[in-house]
């Protein structure tokens, strides 16, 4: 189940994403080249909509996302 709804998210995620820079899914510098991919950042503000809504702690709302 959503936190907020979709109408009311959507419009949140293109004015936030639009803040965001532009980076890869990569670390191109790193030394070995063996870094763990970045997490989507869709994934990260939806995370961060529920602590926000629900008041949850991070452990709480951590699953395979």
């Amino acid at each position: 189940m959503p936190a907020v709804p979709a109408s009311l998210i959507e419009p949140l995620w293109v004015q936030f994403a639009a803040l965001l820079p532009d980076r890869s899914v990569y670390q191109p510098t790193h030394p070995l080249g063996c870094q763990r991919r970045r997490v989507d950042d869709r994934i990260v503000f939806d995370k961060l909509v529920e602590v926000l809504r629900f008041g949850w702690s991070c452990e709480a709302i951590a699953d395979a996302t």
